[in-house]
């Protein structure tokens, strides 16, 4: 019988009946639902949210049938059942027709669901109205999904923005006063929105983001992966034995608690689908605001942002705090915590979602689409894996070349060096900026399996000049010991011809 993969389907009910694989997440769903009451979680999109919503639904209702299997099954009380108020911002139409429209339009149809007729005149009365009708046949269980999707689809329109999160704010404020009727509250979302009141008004909302005991929650842990996938994995392994761990590497990484790592699911769910290492979580969309962001305020080697635990968790959407922002989008996850607990170091997660960050902003500086740039990538690591730097050069000159006029007088010091940094990157070489040593910084560090780069970028100098500063200035010092062969590159380019005008090389 062929597996069946559940790629796009986030009905708990439809992967069940349609047989479906799904990993069991229902002991720590009985744990949170055993323990608390008001809770908050906050993950990228495409990582399950969505599904565990859906699935703490069906218990609620009773669904006994569709948990057969599952650890939950026996463990949980069957007799009690409660009314459940289920809001999924995803599926309102607030684009086509206003948030205020879009969010009557969800709770008329969970009143439909319950038997009860509305009759409240705003968002706000409707929604107090139907948590105390609801509640006449047992307390409430409200789960409200992606409620932060009004705002975030809005960044970069200001306007529109700031009237959602008046209307959220209204909206939400009505769960303060409504704990009598409520038996279990969840709230998930990309971001922990300082301005929007249900952060500060629900002040018993407990936001399990960061928590150790729900670091699983949501993805695929390696031991999750080799159980549901087993069958897959043996059968890829016979042609490939290192395929595990090359899996790993593509798609797992993310963690909030520094004690599980786990895997985007949908990344490897289209994987195992057609095994074939490519960037799935990607092509879903990434959000327009986010590259801009990035771009205007010129972060484009974000690798080792420090944060404290208030800007991990919250977004300030009049100031937003980039290294937030990727990582509460799932662009960065967290590398080490400091033995206080109070900084966050952050990076890419791994290789997909690398290559998909540096490929958008790549695209965004050149103002070209990333197809254009993949033949040049490739010769690109090809060049630097077999020591060809006139090669290099002439790629990087056909990158350059693209930029549009405008943008290139706009600000032509830096534009050398990102527009280089960031093809290092993409094309997956080993690479760091600004390398300090003891007697400076170097503009750029390449390592391949044979070689070691040190390279200076100078603009209108001489590539005579910049060949002279890595050597007088010993970057290439603390690479003695290393039994590769390590080269000096001095690169001038011309402002007036945009182009690199000459280049040195020298091995030392």
């Amino acid at each position: 019988m062929l597996t069946k993969y559940p790629i796009g389907i986030q009905s708990f009910r439809e992967i069940r009946d349609g047989g479906y694989v799904y990993i069991d997440k229902t002991e720590i769903i009985h744990k949170m639902v055993d323990t608390g009451k008001y809770y908050f979680l906050s993950r990228p999109r495409r990582f399950g949210k969505t599904l565990l919503v859906n699935t703490i639904r069906e218990l609620f209702n009773g669904s006994k049938a569709l948990f057969e299997g599952l650890w939950i099954h026996d463990n949980w009380d069957w007799t009690n059942t409660n009314p459940v108020i289920h809001i999924k911002f995803a599926e309102l139409p607030y684009k086509e027709e206003g948030l205020s429209n879009a969010i009557t339009y969800g709770l008329t149809i969970n009143a439909e669901r319950l038997g009860i007729d509305l009759t409240g005149n705003n968002i706000k009365v409707q929604f107090r109205e139907l948590i105390r009708r609801a509640a006449q046949k047992g307390k409430v269980v409200i789960l409200i999904d992606e409620y932060d999707k009004p705002i975030i689809d809005f960044m970069d329109e200001p306007e529109i923005m700031e009237i959602n999160r008046s209307i959220m704010k209204s909206f939400y404020s009505i769960l303060k006063d409504s704990d009598d009727y409520i038996r279990f509250l969840m709230i998930t979302g990309v971001s922990q929105f300082s301005q929007v009141s249900i952060f500060s008004d629900l002040n018993n909302l407990r936001n399990i983001t960061l928590v150790d005991d729900y670091g699983a929650i949501a993805g695929v842990t390696q031991a999750e992966l080799e159980t549901n996938f087993g069958q897959e994995i043996s059968q890829l392994q016979k042609q490939n034995p290192d395929i595990l761990n090359q899996i790993k590497q593509w798609y797992n990484g993310y963690t909030w608690n520094m004690l599980t790592w786990v895997y985007n699911p949908f990344s490897i769910l289209n994987f195992m689908a057609g095994p074939k290492f490519r960037n799935y979580w990607f092509v879903t969309g990434t959000p327009s605001f986010l590259i801009h962001l990035l771009k205007t305020r010129q972060m484009y080697d974000v690798e080792g942002i420090q944060l404290g635990e208030v800007s991990l968790s919250t977004l300030n959407v009049e100031n937003p705090n980039p290294g937030s922002l990727l990582f509460q989008t799932g662009y960065l996850t967290i590398k080490n915590i400091s033995p206080d607990g109070q900084v966050y170091e952050l990076g890419y997660p791994n290789k997909e979602v690398k290559a998909s960050l540096v490929d958008g902003l790549l695209s965004a500086y050149r103002e070209a689409p990333s197809e254009d740039s993949v033949a040049l990538m490739a010769k690109v690591k090809s060049d630097l894996e077999s020591g060809d730097i006139t090669g290099l050069t002439h790629q990087l000159n056909a990158l350059i070349a693209t930029i549009p006029y405008d943008h290139w007088n706009a600000d032509t010091e830096s534009i050398f060096t990102i527009i280089t940094f960031l093809t290092f990157q993409f094309a997956a070489i080993d690479m760091h900026t600004e390398v300090h040593s003891s007697k400076g910084r170097c503009d750029l560090l390449v390592k391949t399996g044979r070689y070691i780069y040190v390279m200076e970028l100078k603009l209108d100098g001489t590539a005579e000049e910049a060949l002279q500063q890595v050597i007088e200035k010993g970057y290439l010092q603390p690479y003695a010991a290393d039994i590769r062969k390590k080269f000096a590159v001095g690169i001038s380019f011309s402002s007036k011809k945009r182009e690199i005008q000459s280049y040195l090389v020298k091995e030392l």
